[in-house]
């Protein structure tokens, strides 16, 4: 959602019956709750796109250990080890999924309901502003009436102007005191309503994490990599050494 507080009706008078420390202690409240607005929208978005990138990883990852137990059918000991790997990906798969309904319930749904209530504030200052304009209007009525002459007719307008004008301040004024009364409320309520989210969230990853390490070196234990690798000269120099065996086969052509 996208709103501007501050825009004015074409037709708003340009001279004002409030006080500018009055208008401007309400933007800033205004501008506070825009900013609000923008940020929850933000994190909502990013949220969302956390959810899908952990799903586009399991989803790799399960396609990987796949693809690795079709690559070594015929060899036991690959498969054996293919096979190991591949229920890992099974598991973290289930991890990925349980942490991604985690997000949706602990972040993205509530704070697709927060933001579900700015267009409510929106319709609230909107009425304010039109509230805000009508005071004017009538202010100016009145000032026009009492510089006319005073006749028995323009005595009527003018007391029906004022009565018409205290209406329309007592609005205003109520309009504007609730507002200014429940716009800081509400912003500053955000921290009760978003710590518990992110604490669940947090909690949620660090099982995930959790899970995802102890799966990790059941299959590292399982592979028989419990002992130091080599230092990474030796690992490359006899990765090197097989690949040169490889191309030294009569099927692999020449480049």
């Amino acid at each position: 959602m996208s709103w501007n507080p501050f825009n004015r009706l074409s037709a708003s008078p340009k001279r004002t019956v409030i006080s500018k420390t009055v208008e401007k202690d309400f933007e800033r409240e205004c501008t506070k709750l825009a900013q609000l607005d923008e940020s929850t929208k933000k994190l909502y978005k990013d949220m969302r796109k956390c959810t899908e990138a952990v799903a586009a990883l399991s989803k790799c990852e399960s396609k990987l250990g796949q693809d690795l137990v079709s690559t070594c059918q015929g060899e036991d000991m690959l498969r054996n080890e293919a096979e190991a790997v591949g229920a890992t990906t099974a598991k973290l798969e289930g991890f990925s999924q349980e942490l991604n309904t985690n997000s949706q319930k602990t972040v993205i749904e509530p704070m697709k309901r927060f933001t579900n209530i700015f267009p409510q504030a929106n319709s609230a200052i909107r009425k304010r502003e039109q509230s805000l304009q009508e005071y004017s209007r009538q202010q100016l009525k009145v000032e026009k009436l009492q510089e006319k002459e005073r006749t028995g007719p323009n005595i009527v307008k003018l007391e029906q102007g004022k009565k018409a004008l205290s209406a329309a301040k007592d609005d205003f004024e109520v309009q504007n005191s609730t507002l200014m009364e429940e716009m800081p409320q509400f912003y500053d309520g955000r921290i009760d309503y978003f710590q518990p989210c992110f604490e669940a969230l947090l909690k949620s990853q660090v099982a995930y994490h959790s899970n995802v390490y102890k799966v990790l070196c059941e299959l590292a234990s399982d592979l028989g990599a419990d002992a130091d690798p080599p230092p990474d000269h030796q690992y490359n120099a006899d990765l090197q050494k097989q690949l040169s065996d490889m191309k030294a086969l009569s099927i692999v052509l020449e480049d």
